[in-house]
Order: structure tokens, then sequence, then C-alpha cells
């Protein structure tokens, strides 16, 4: 496949040249390590993973840094936490020196205590996810995004079993002691069938005869390694009771259609459960779209417990709000905005807030038009176009940060 410049590009190479250590996380295999030795061609590469690094990295770490010519890469940092402090130590012989220590890890809650606890104010931590509509027309719901699939299409199931084994267990097994691998296995398929609802960890628990709170370490797991999206409730006063589970996707679409043994664009859209599967694959983009700005990662939900619910709200490029509705319908209708504009009269009407209901593309509708007083509608396409705008937009007003490079979006390819 044809090098695709990251929209996550140019955010990494400030945090280069503004820090003196650089971190990237993000789920195994979307491309981090790729992008930073293309980004820092000429960095020292150091590969945590292999057994013999690991054993001299903690038996011998100044010899280890001592040994590199700097810049140098290290990759999996989160199997030798260990070499945080020696680093900070060399970081701090020469504090002005920018951009000589850069690292990829695929679990980013540890990592990030980590670099809190040894390397503050000396790193940026950035994350990388799977590639976005944004970056390629290839990433559709149904292949989702991971570079491997998009690369070799055909070979798409074989690849995300193979990931599920060599990645995913791996993963659980670093972290926690799974002793049964065949019911890790049915609950990521469970899970899959739960894509898009409310979390509820006693439903998971039950059919599969384990505890709730062996299903919640399983959840950490998976939100850790970027495997999985909790997006939790938006609390507000609004004057109503409201839900307060997260609801839960699976991270990538591609994945999550093959844990529901989706395999055709023909079955999918057949599929009971492609407005779910939609939804994520718009949830995805949102914080793919955040992420790649080096922004905090922010997406909630809102239902109330008489039954109004709005599918996403997260902060606008501009302090203000966007709230979403998710429709896998190509057609829509004035009455799917109805949720958005009962939500809108409970809020301030000073508060800056932006409404639309997203939906699959469609070859005769415009990508975006006025479907109620205060309600746009917006093809997935054209709202992946408007949210990284917005950042880039944002960028340009506000302090100095990078800018996204952004490939233009082809139109002719419907398999959304």
């Amino acid at each position: 496949m044809q090098f695709i410049t990251r929209a996550i590009r140019d955010t990494v190479l400030e945090a280069g040249r503004d820090f003196p250590a650089v971190v990237l996380t993000g789920p195994r295999r979307s491309g981090k390590t790729s992008l930073l030795r293309r980004l820092f061609p000429r960095a020292s590469y150091v590969l945590l993973e292999d057994p013999d690094t690991q054993d001299r990295a903690r038996s011998d770490p100044r010899g280890l840094l001592e040994g590199l010519r700097l810049p140098a890469l290290f990759d999996e940092i989160q199997n030798v936490p260990e070499l945080f402090p020696y680093i900070r130590t060399r970081i701090d012989q020469n504090p002005r020196k920018m951009g000589q220590w850069l690292f990829t890890g695929s679990q980013e809650a540890p990592l990030r205590q980590h670099v809190s606890e040894s390397m503050a104010k000396r790193a940026a931590i950035l994350q990388l996810l799977p590639f976005s509509l944004a970056e390629t027309d290839r990433a559709t719901l149904l292949r989702g995004g991971y570079p491997e699939v998009l690369a070799r299409p055909r070979a798409r199931g074989l690849w995300f079993s193979s990931y599920i084994q060599t990645c995913v267990e791996r993963d659980v097994r670093s972290v926690i002691n799974i002793r049964d691998l065949a019911t890790f296995r049915r609950f990521l398929a469970l899970l899959a069938s739960r894509h898009g609802q409310i979390l509820n960890r006693t439903d998971l628990a039950t059919p599969l005869g384990v505890s709730v709170p062996t299903v919640g370490d399983w959840l950490g797991v998976l939100e850790i390694t970027g495997q999985i999206i909790l997006a939790p409730p938006y609390f507000e006063n609004f004057g109503k009771r409201l839900i307060k589970s997260p609801k839960v996707y699976i991270g990538d679409p591609g994945l999550a259609c093959y844990l529901l043994g989706i395999n055709t664009q023909a079955e999918l859209d057949r599929s009971p459960f492609l407005g779910a599967l939609f939804e994520g694959y718009v949830a995805a983009e949102i914080l793919k779209s955040q992420a790649n700005q080096g922004r905090r990662k922010e997406l909630y939900h809102f239902r109330d417990q008489q039954g109004l619910e709005v599918d996403f709200l997260f902060p606008s490029g501009h302090g203000g709000l966007w709230m979403v509705e998710c429709k896998a319908s190509r057609t829509v209708k004035p009455s799917m905005a109805g949720p958005l504009a009962t939500l809108r009269r409970s809020m301030s009407e000073n508060a800056p807030v932006r409404s639309a209901v997203v939906h699959r593309p469609s070859t005769s509708a415009a990508p975006t038009r006025a479907l109620a007083p205060g309600v746009e509608a917006l093809d997935v396409r054209a709202f992946v176009e408007v949210i990284g705008g917005e950042a880039r937009q944002t960028a340009k007003g506000g302090p100095r940060r990078a800018r996204a490079s952004k490939k233009p979006i082809e139109k002719s390819k419907l398999q959304v």
C-alpha cells in the first residue's frame, strides 16, 4: 500500500521540537513504529519486546543507554518501564536538547502513570489510532482502519483472527492472569453483540459463568490497550434523572464486524447490527480527530430515564458543544432531529451548540443540508471534514500548535 501521511504527523513533529521526549501510545499494529521511524529516520532503534534486549535493559540500563546514538526510539516501552528514571537523568543533563527520546507503547494508562511519575514536564504523550476516514477512504466501516487490513483487504478475516490471538490475548495475559482463553474469546464475541449499548457487566458475566469483577478486569485491560471505547454519560444540570453507565464500543469497526461474523458489504447492509456498527464508526472518527490534534479524548452520551437519548456529545473546536445523532440510513428525515431539538431546549440558550444528524453518504443527496431548525444533516465524510477543520482553525487562532495535513476525501466510494 502506498504510504499515507498520518494526520498526527505535524503534531508529533512539533512535540519533538518542544519536548525532550515523545511518547506515542495506541493499539498494537496501528502504525506507531512505522510513523516514528519515518519521521525520525536517523534514530537508533531498540525493540523492547526482544527477551535479550529486555534482560540487558534491566541488568545494565546505563550501559544500554550510553551505547545508543541519539535520537533513540524505544519500541513497546511498557515492557521495561524501569528505563524511565535513567532516561530522565540523561535528559536533565542536557535539558535543552529536544526530540532525543522517542517511545511507543500499547498500554496507554500505565504508560501515562510511569511518564507522569518519572518524566513530568519532559515528555509529550500522544496517541495514534488506526487510520481515519480523514486520512484515507479505504478506512470503511467493514474494513476498519488497521494499516495491514487496508493494505491486504482480502486477508481481512485471517488478519483479525491472528490479531486477536497474538496481540489482544497477549496484552490481556500480560496484565492479568487468564486461565481459560476460550472463555475470554467468547467474552469478546459477546461484547461485540453489545456494541453501542449501555454497559452492563452482570449481563456480560452471567452467560459466561464468570464473576462481575472478572469482566471488569477484562474490560479494563481492553480499554487501556485501546481495543474498546467507553463513552461515559454527559452530566449537566438538565433537571433530569440520567442513566449513569457508559456505552461500550469495539474500538475498530472492522474488528467489530469480524467478531460479529460480518464479512462482506452485502452482509453488513442486511445486518441487524448495522445501526450500532455505524454509531461506533462515528465514535471512532470523533476520537481519532481529537487524538490527531493532540487533544484530550472527550466523548459522551446522553440518556435519561424517560427515554430521551442523544448518541454523542463532545467539545467543539470553538469552545462549544457538538450534539450528534447517528443514522445508518442514507435517507434522513426531519423526525430524526427530534432528540437533538428536545435536549437543546433543556440547555442554556446562550450555550454554543452545534447539532447534526450524521448518516451514511448517498450519491443523490448533498453531503450537508438543513434538516430542522438548528439541526443539520451531514454525511459521515462531510462530518469528518467539519470536525477536522474546526480543530485546525482553533490551532491557527490559539496558542502555537501543530496542524495535521489532510488528504482530500474521495467521494466516489460509498462503502461506509
